[in-house]
């Protein structure tokens, strides 16, 4: 399972450090492709095919949309020796990425932030909101 926030640096090449827990989960090889919010989520092989079935089960239009936005933007990655993989330049314009990153564990998959966008997006959630949903789990 993924969980917990991790920061980095990414390098003027555009790598970043995987977290080992993390590349533990994901495999030798994962993917990075869009996700929502302006982050980037990576994705284990496991993880791709239910997306790819899940996609699949949406009406033709919709799944034509998704599969070239996600899909076609996405990136296969193996990391280094260092356990850096190098995000492809289009994923990082489209998370605004550029020296300090955040990945956060998300369960199944794991989120890719841009820190300064992470620190935003916390900032403007409502403890309320969040204190609602939990309340949804009867843990």
């Amino acid at each position: 399972m993924l969980t917990g926030e991790y920061q980095h640096s990414m390098d003027p090449k555009g790598r970043v450090t995987v977290p080992s827990r993390f590349r533990e989960e994901l495999g030798e090889r994962f993917y990075v492709m869009i996700g929502t919010d302006g982050c980037l989520n990576l994705l284990s092989e496991e993880q791709i095919q239910i997306a790819t079935e899940k996609i699949k089960a949406l009406p033709p239009q919709q799944a034509k949309l998704l599969l070239r936005k996600t899909f076609g933007q996405a990136a296969e990655v193996e990391p280094d020796k260092q356990g850096r993989i190098l995000i492809p330049e289009q994923l990082r314009n489209y998370a605004g990425l550029t020296k300090d990153v955040t990945l956060v564990g998300e369960s199944t998959r794991a989120e890719l932030w841009d820190t300064g966008r992470w620190k935003a997006y916390n900032d403007a959630q409502d403890p309320a909101d969040i204190e609602e949903l939990m309340n949804l789990l009867t843990l």
